[in-house]
């Protein structure tokens, strides 16, 4: 109640939203007369930056969708995909940007910015920035193909890199990792920038490969951030609770417009800078391993590629009617709402299984 006086008494005396935002943070953090909850002082601040993205994404993407149009800024379909995907062809594409600037403007405003938080931000916005130039690029030369694959590897080696030395050197992150559940670790000392370019490179080509039908990505990487908020929350890494809350909120708002039949695509953009934020989290959080569960949806998406390309390589035979799974199961008549949502509740399961694990792991089972 107290956050919603202050609101009210920002807006009402004419201070702008970013001081509306400060006063609100100030007051859910517990700076009134009594002695503060400490469970409610942290997660004012959380549930209010997740609520700000996505208000923010819901408002500014209509305008955003139009201006995309005016320009002609649309997606290009590859003719060796599904038939019925030529309909989306013209699509607005790089809704990346519209979700990037609604986890930008309250992260910036309500976060501590320590070094934990700041890396995982940093990663996420280096791998959009990226996924940018690719759609960009793409726009520009009217085809599917971006930029080249030797481009992508030298920007993600060097994504990676920086990525390992603001955790190490400045957020405290060892290079020991924790194999969940077991009460396992192993230490990749001068090979964990190699381990970090796994995880990242993994991480943005899975999201990416999940980008394939409307709203996927984006509530399959919704579900797994909201296990993130819970895995950050319990151990006391508050700033990285707060990102992911502005990562699950811009998400969410984006899905308004992304759900089936899409308005808009989040693009390469999108896809690339949320799973550099996912690897940040997994990072950050000693999960890297756990990732496999939390975000098994993926792992599934990027093994049917996988197990695609070997085995007609290898047989000239193919496991799947078409790779990613989706993909599958578009050409087995699913339609497109029945596999987002079965895929979003394989997600829910992945994640609250990853949650459980990762709890107890605390606990020492």
């Amino acid at each position: 109640m107290i956050s919603g006086q202050a609101l009210l008494v920002a807006s009402t005396t004419g201070a702008p939203v970013t001081h509306a935002l400060h006063v609100a943070a100030l007051a859910t953090s517990g700076h009134s007369g009594s002695a503060p909850d400490p469970s409610r002082a942290t997660s004012g601040p959380i549930l209010l930056a997740g609520v700000a993205s996505l208000l923010i994404c819901l408002f500014l993407s209509p305008k955003f969708i139009e201006f995309l149009r005016n320009r002609e800024f649309g997606q290009n379909i590859r003719e060796e995909g599904p038939q019925g995907h030529q309909t989306k062809a013209g699509t607005p594409t790089m809704g990346g940007i519209i979700i990037f600037t609604a986890i930008a403007v309250p992260y910036l405003l309500l976060s501590p910015l320590d070094w934990l938080s700041l890396s995982v931000f940093g990663v996420s916005i280096c791998c959009a920035i990226l996924g940018f130039a690719d759609d960009y690029t793409k726009i520009v030369r009217r085809r599917s193909l971006g930029l080249r694959a030797r481009t992508k590897l030298l920007f993600t080696v060097a994504i990676s890199v920086a990525l390992w030395w603001f955790a190490t050197h400045k957020a405290g992150i060892s290079s020991t990792v924790q194999l969940r559940p077991f009460d396992v670790s192993v230490d990749f000392g001068p090979l964990f920038p190699v381990f970090i370019y796994l995880v990242v490179a993994g991480t943005t080509t899975a999201v990416n490969f999940t980008d394939g039908l409307d709203g996927l990505a984006a509530g399959c990487t919704a579900i797994t951030l909201l296990a993130y908020i819970g895995i950050t929350f319990i151990s006391g890494q508050h700033s990285l609770s707060l990102v992911a809350s502005c990562l699950v909120g811009a998400c969410v708002g984006f899905l308004w417009y992304n759900s089936f039949p899409a308005s808009i695509f989040m693009g390469d953009t999108g896809s690339l800078g949320l799973g550099g934020a996912i690897a940040g989290l997994a990072i950050m959080t000693d999960t890297e391993i756990l990732l496999i569960v939390l975000g098994g949806i993926f792992v599934i998406e990027v093994l049917s590629v996988v197990i695609q390309v070997i085995s007609f390589q290898s047989f000239r035979k193919r496991v799947f009617l078409m790779a990613p799974i989706h993909h599958h199961f578009e050409l087995k008549a699913w339609s497109e709402t029945k596999i987002i949502l079965r895929f979003w509740i394989v997600a829910v399961a992945c994640g609250a299984i990853g949650f459980v694990i990762y709890q107890q792991s605390l606990r020492g089972w």
